[in-house]
């Protein structure tokens, strides 16, 4: 169902075309056909709620002046089926329109009709999209960047099901490969150490330094004792890593649950090799002609596809690489469970790897296309305004689990989606938990809370709230609550902006927004007044605020409290 504002432009366009045929039946134009033009909100609206480009547009196709163009339109225009009360010309033929009384009233009827479903659309149609975001490497504890991109994912995938797609969220586990291997030969060195001593069992560099690998080994010695000490290798790291991976996933699921994340499906990549899915991928592009063998490996020709370079899938020992396990993945996203469209929240470090993916999906048979990969920068951590690398609790480097620790997960989900991903941030520990309005989720947080506190108030003195007529609405005409209302309409078309441009943070900045307006406009316009239809009408303006504020903290899975 359109919303209000579209009604409205379409109601413009109609009056437009409809006068340019008035202008063709009196002779003034010719009967040549009309370009596209566009209606679209100006920059400043002081010069108008809306223009148009039609004159300037059609000069060519009439062989007239635009700002006679402009003339001849406006001379014919019948506004009278519309929610415009007024036009006016500008510069060489622009024409803007002004929105009248019905308007606004329309948008309040509109918001209070919808609800806690006001924003919500059927733009998607029911695609199927999948947002894979996070995936951490579960040899290890989660960090910062993941904070941000879970934030992101989750915000973003929240938006597209506003918009109306069909929307299911996964975390890609990778519980196979070299980094798994890695991680057995770590548990192994370190568990042996705790009997035989660091000197006698080196770590090499490339393995795993992080204290939860000593962690993981200790507990093991404290459960099972020397037990392990009296096999193999391969048993040894085999047993550790069956020990220790469950209890990393664990923690993360843990994790991402206090983080308010709640995933559809936890993608095991173990089972992509256990089904023969990646040496099936790695086939189907051998039987395309795009393998070739060299010292032993099997190399896809990454470079027919766009790609610097071509890429090892299969190492001469027989392991798939993590290339070949991943285009198995996104293959299995599209073709084994139909997936429209997918969508990939990488750190920016991955930007090379795009292009790839993309190609790889064309050379499997599948659209390139169809994948979208969202890039995030790095996030700089602050406190007393200076970088912080260091856990106090922990002595390491700043894990997820310390965040959510030191701040209310409301901040850390609204201000980690505050900014565009392709942006580099700053987030401040000190402005996380300060409980004023220079912590933009308190300051919206309050604008709701104040509402509540409004209506309170009025309710001691049995002032409650009720349905006001369209004409009682039409007394809403100070600036102030024009602006906020206006800013109200928008919310609808912002969501569907934000899906198609997948920036959630589109929508953090728009909720601040509307708090700024809806403190400015109660600081001008008295609620409780001698004019019981005036201060019915503002009621509905304070309720239509609370509602689309609450609307937008709710998809964020951000608390709402009545009172602060």
């Amino acid at each position: 169902m359109a919303t209000v504002t579209e009604k409205a432009v379409l109601g413009l366009r109609k009056a437009l075309l409809d006068a340019a045929g008035r202008a063709v039946a009196d002779g003034v134009f010719s009967n040549a056909a009309l370009p596209a033009f566009t209606i679209e909100i100006p920059a400043d609206t002081a010069h108008g709620d809306y223009a148009t480009n039609m004159a300037m547009a059609s000069a060519r196709a009439l062989r007239m002046a635009p700002r006679k163009i402009a003339q001849a339109i406006c001379d014919r225009l019948d506004l009278s089926e519309t929610v415009f009360d007024r036009w006016e010309i500008a510069g060489p033929g622009f024409m803007n329109f002004f929105l009248g009384d019905r308007y606004y009233a329309a948008v309040m009827q509109e918001i209070a009709q919808q609800a806690e479903k006001y924003g919500r659309s059927d733009f998607g149609g029911g695609k199927r999209v999948l947002v894979e975001f996070v995936s951490a490497n579960p040899t290890g504890p989660m960090h910062m960047g993941n904070a941000r991109g879970g934030a992101l994912g989750d915000c973003l995938a929240a938006v597209l099901d506003a918009a109306g797609f069909d929307v299911e969220r996964e975390f890609y586990v990778n519980d196979a490969g070299n980094q798994i291997e890695k991680f057995g030969l770590s548990l192994s060195i370190r568990y042996q150490q705790l009997f035989l001593g660091e000197e006698a069992v080196p770590l090499p560099e490339t393995c795993y330094q992080g204290g939860d690998i000593i962690d993981h080994a200790q507990a093991y010695k404290d459960e099972f004792g020397d037990k392990l000490m009296h096999t193999d290798d391969e048993t040894r790291r085999r047993e550790l890593v069956a020990y220790a991976l469950p209890k990393n996933i664990a923690k993360m699921k843990s994790d991402i649950a206090k983080y308010r994340i709640d995933y559809d499906t936890w993608f095991m990549e173990s089972t992509l090799h256990e089904s023969g899915q990646v040496m099936e991928t790695v086939q189907m592009l051998t039987d395309k002609g795009l393998t070739y063998e060299k010292e032993g490996a099997i190399w896809y020709k990454s470079t027919a596809f766009g790609a610097e370079k071509d890429d090892v899938l299969v190492r001469a020992n027989g392991n798939p690489t993590y290339f070949a396990a991943d285009i198995a993945y996104h293959r299995n996203k599209f073709a084994v469970r139909g997936f429209d469209e997918c969508i990939d929240v990488w750190g920016a470090d991955h930007h090379g790897h795009v292009a790839r993916m993309k190609g790889a999906m064309n050379a499997v048979g599948l659209d390139g296309d169809k994948l979208t990969v969202v890039l995030m920068q790095l996030v700089n951590l602050l406190k007393d305004g200076k970088p912080v690398k260091i856990s106090k609790r922990t002595g390491k480097a700043i894990q997820l689990a310390d965040l959510l620790d030191e701040v209310p997960v409301d901040a850390a989900r609204f201000l980690f989606n505050m900014r565009e991903s392709n942006t580099q941030m700053d987030f401040d520990l000190d402005l996380a938990v300060k409980q004023d309005n220079q912590n933009p989720v308190y300051y919206v947080q309050y604008a709701n809370a104040r509402i509540c506190s409004i209506l309170r108030a009025l309710e001691k003195e049995q002032i409650v709230p009720r349905d006001c007529t369209a004409e009682e609405l039409m007394l809403l005409k100070a600036p102030e609550e024009r602006e906020l209302i206006r800013h109200l309409a928008a919310y609808p078309t912002e969501i569907v902006t934000s899906a198609k441009e997948y920036d959630p943070a589109r929508i953090t900045r728009y909720v601040i927004t509307l708090a700024n307006l809806f403190h400015k406009f109660y600081n001008a316009c008295r609620v409780k007044g001698e004019d019981e239809s005036l201060m019915q009408a503002r009621l509905q303006v304070c309720l239509a605020v609370r509602t689309v504020i609450r609307n937008v903290l709710a998809m964020f899975k951000v608390s709402a409290p009545d009172q602060m």
